[in-house]
């Protein structure tokens, strides 16, 4: 029995004790009693209008709330529900006038896609939540979220209701996921880069983009092994054509379209007994359009015996991947790690840009902006955390600054061994000698008995970190979210504090690039 029945019960049973002492007429009595009892009952369907509209939600499943006003918003939380749960992860749908703000302590992660109205404004369906959340104080370090702002860029007040989600949230101490983004209009890459994080949080599940895409072909021009030699998986630089008319700038993404290899295509149209030469309606073989689906499961190539049931499979995902260049040099350059399965498969997108694709041959490549990783002109010095290929990412950021005349940066680098894992060395250290970088640490994993990881050499440098942040330096750290992202993060706020970190974070001077 909850404890306001007990109160109402306890109303309800002290009234029918005073109506029985009173001496009033019969009449009375029973007008008074109605009175009473219908006082008694609008707080109790007050109470009850509340539980509806604010239900329990298990904290253990991740939160999509949306603020809908048009519609689209709703659309892209129910098919993100879908992706979530064709991944296997468990996951509620809820609107935003459904939610109160106090029930987001019960919350691990929150995922909202938030619409913005007239000036501005929330939609109605999300006025009271949004008030709430203004006036009250709230305190939700545990929370890890993440905003999708729909709007239109043709308007003054573009995403402002998603932007105004984002910074109250951060105010309260919640930790984002990932930056804020920007929905313009429905625009493919952003919705790509949102159905990116969607696969993150169920375990780097596959999907298909909502949207047909719309690579370029480019040329794979040279892949060099960075590290024979070493204990890690192998580490390649890749340069590739870059598409006529293209722009970036540092913190950019390139989106590979992967393909299978092609001997494991050959191996699976033999068996089909199809002909993957066979040219289909839009110009490319059989052959082309297989290497670039999901392919069926063994029990599934029963119901996939012609060219059209094979065209129909969906399109693999696209990878993401950190430019190391800016358009000055010439290329788009990578950083990729060859993924190896226990099995001694190969992951997909690497083993392609890896392995099976020739040198020369095209790529499916589209350039996509990714604001939340790059930085204004006058950011100040930078402080570059990173390991692994998270340091093609931070290249493109010194090189960036370079080109500007700005000098004097700090690079943090975490690998295995120095002996074969100090990529670009020789540019690292003629930076080092020039004084573009003023500072470079290192930390090899394997090269001692107890492991030193990039984490432990920023504990070790705290006294000095405070000092460049107090003479405005930016921060940014890219490579492997699970360790060293998240150490990062902690240690942040270990040696900064709660606040420091989220004024930082609020001031746009700490930037992360986590995967």
């Amino acid at each position: 029995m909850s404890r306001f029945f007990r109160y109402w019960l306890l109303g309800s049973v002290l009234l029918g004790l005073l109506l029985s002492a009173c001496s009033a007429p019969r009449e009375q009595c029973a007008a008074l009693a109605c009175a009473a009892w219908l006082v008694l009952c609008i707080p109790a369907w007050q109470h009850y209008r509340q539980r509806q509209r604010c239900p329990a939600l298990p904290s253990d499943a991740i939160w999509l709330a949306y603020a809908s006003q048009g519609g689209q918003a709703r659309q892209l939380a129910e098919r993100s529900l879908a992706q979530l749960q064709a991944g296997g992860c468990r996951a509620v749908l809820v609107s935003l006038d459904r939610l109160r703000p106090q029930q987001l302590s019960q919350a691990r992660q929150l995922l909202l896609l938030a619409s913005t109205y007239g000036e501005g404004e929330a939609p109605d369906t999300a006025q009271r939540f949004a008030q709430q959340l203004d006036r009250q104080s709230l305190s939700l370090p545990g929370l890890e979220y993440a905003v999708l702002a729909l709007g239109d860029r043709r308007y003054r007040h573009f995403c402002a209701f998603g932007r105004r989600l984002d910074q109250r949230l951060q105010q309260l101490g919640a930790q984002p996921l990932q930056a804020c983004l920007d929905l313009d209009r429905g625009d493919p890459a952003v919705l790509r880069q949102w159905q990116q994080l969607l696969s993150r949080l169920a375990g780097h599940a596959p999907f298909s983009d909502w949207q047909a895409p719309d690579y370029q072909p480019v040329q794979l021009l040279q892949r060099h092994c960075l590290n024979p030699g070493s204990s890690a998986s192998p580490a390649f630089q890749l340069r590739l054509q870059i598409p006529p008319g293209s722009h970036w700038q540092a913190g950019d993404i390139l989106e590979v379209g992967p393909c299978h290899a092609p001997a494991q295509i050959d191996a699976l149209l033999r068996q089909l007994g199809l002909d993957g030469e066979q040219v289909q309606a839009d110009g490319h073989s059989l052959h082309w359009h297989l290497s670039r689906r999901q392919l069926p499961a063994p029990e599934q190539l029963a119901d996939c015996r012609s060219p059209a049931d094979l065209m129909a499979l969906p399109r693999l995902a696209h990878r993401d991947y950190s430019l190391a260049s800016l358009p000055a040099d010439g290329c788009l350059e990578l950083l990729v790690r060859l993924h190896q399965y226990g099995d001694g498969n190969l992951g997909c997108a690497s083993g392609w840009l890896c392995r099976h694709a020739e040198v020369g041959s095209l790529l499916d490549v589209r350039l996509r902006a990714n604001p939340g990783f790059q930085l204004p002109p006058d950011s100040g010095p930078l402080i570059l955390i990173g390991n692994g290929t998270g340091l093609a990412g931070l290249l493109a950021h010194l090189r960036e600054r370079e080109q500007r005349g700005q000098a004097g940066h700090w690079l943090l680098f975490g690998e295995r061994q120095a002996a074969h894992d100090l990529f670009y060395a020789e540019q690292l250290q003629a930076w080092q000698r020039s004084g573009h970088l003023a500072r470079l640490d290192l930390a090899f994993s394997r090269d001692q008995d107890s492991p030193m990881y990039v984490q432990h050499r920023l504990r070790e440098a705290a006294d000095d970190l405070r000092l460049w942040l107090q003479r405005g330096a930016s921060l940014l750290v890219c490579g492997s979210l699970q360790g060293m992202g998240e150490e990062i993060e902690a240690l942040l706020h270990g040696l900064l504090g709660d606040q420091q970190v989220q004024a930082l974070r609020l001031a746009g001077r700490y930037r992360r690039d986590l995967y």
